[in-house]
């Protein structure tokens, strides 16, 4: 996917202000226009522009965008981070519903409905009283406080105008309470920390969308936690029993005699807690001690002869 540069596309500074925007907007939607222009690309040229406007005329896609910095350039291969919007408070969701063949694939990756699939927060309007915007945002959260529960204070950025014109950010710190078995992808929702109401009008919600943060030890799918476990030959060849952590402590696993590589050992109901918990799987990863001594050595050139394995006979090249 290639990087788009949409102040280059533009044709205006990074610091530019909001009126710069729109103004550079205007000039080369009327120059690029299908009905006016004599180019041959201008229906491109003026979908390109209509993208870049559609982020950077608004204030929390342009802060979003500004988050990747200048080091990118137009046309290089792009994909954004893993969690890359995290700690960004977004009004409603933030994303557009916009059609996507009208954008490119570098837009929906970022800004489009399949990137993020919740529901705009919406506004309940009675007479001269409206309800504040919900808000969402993305968290990441430690795997350890979906087994626990924990309450952790959580930094959001929030965009504002300055009175200049230009888009900056301020900082929103939150303390909240993390419930015991969440899962990725699930919300948090915190009633009244929205936008502000009008008129009266109660304030809107602040919806916190959590993902965990890559762990060493760990990955996780739905509620079921995964742990690569290094074992040695001889333990998998005859049987043994080691230590393994888990997220709620150390744990025994007792492996069983002529286990291979891959083996998935289960702890049912050790994965993330719940109504009804996940298991924790305990994958088997053979450790080869290495032949870096001459004992070593002798000892693997021994096995060779006596053991007589031939680990590809089922592939009939032996």
């Amino acid at each position: 996917m290639e990087f788009k540069d949409y102040y280059q596309t533009m044709g205006v500074a990074r610091d530019a202000t909001q009126d710069q925007v729109k103004r550079a907007y205007r000039k080369l939607a009327r120059k690029y226009h299908p009905d006016v222009s004599k180019e041959s690309d201008a229906e491109e040229r003026f979908k390109e522009v209509g993208e870049a406007y559609e982020v950077l005329k608004d204030p929390e896609k342009r802060t979003a965008y500004d988050q990747f910095g200048a080091d990118w350039k137009a046309g290089q291969d792009f994909h954004p981070p893993p969690g890359w919007d995290a700690g960004f408070e977004f009004r409603g969701g933030g994303y557009t519903d916009a059609d996507a063949a009208d954008h490119s694939a570098f837009f929906e990756e970022l800004f489009g409905r399949a990137a993020y699939e919740q529901a705009r927060g919406g506004q309940r309007r009675r007479t001269f009283r409206i309800r504040g915007e919900d808000h969402h945002a993305k968290v990441l959260i430690d795997l350890e406080d979906s087994y626990a529960g924990a309450t952790r204070t959580i930094t959001l950025r929030m965009p504002e105008m300055t009175e200049d014109g230009r888009v900056t950010t301020r900082d929103h710190s939150l303390n909240v309470r993390i419930p015991k078995g969440i899962r990725p992808g699930q919300q948090i929702r915190l009633a009244g920390q929205g936008g502000p109401g009008i008129g009266g009008g109660e304030a809107g919600d602040l919806y916190l969308e959590v993902e965990f943060r890559d762990h060493p030890f760990y990955s996780v799918e739905d509620a079921d936690v995964f742990l690569d476990l290094p074992v040695a030959p001889w333990e998998a060849a005859l049987g043994a029993t080691v230590k393994a952590p888990t997220p709620s402590g150390v744990v025994d696993i007792k492996i069983p005699a002529n286990s291979n590589q891959g083996r998935k050992l289960r702890l049912k109901g050790r994965g993330l807690p719940g109504k009804t918990p996940g298991d924790f799987f305990v994958v088997l990863e053979l450790s080869l001690p290495p032949a870096d001594n001459e004992e070593a050595k002798k000892l693997y050139q021994q096995m060779k002869e006596k053991l007589g394995f031939d680990p590809r006979a089922n592939l009939g090249v032996s």
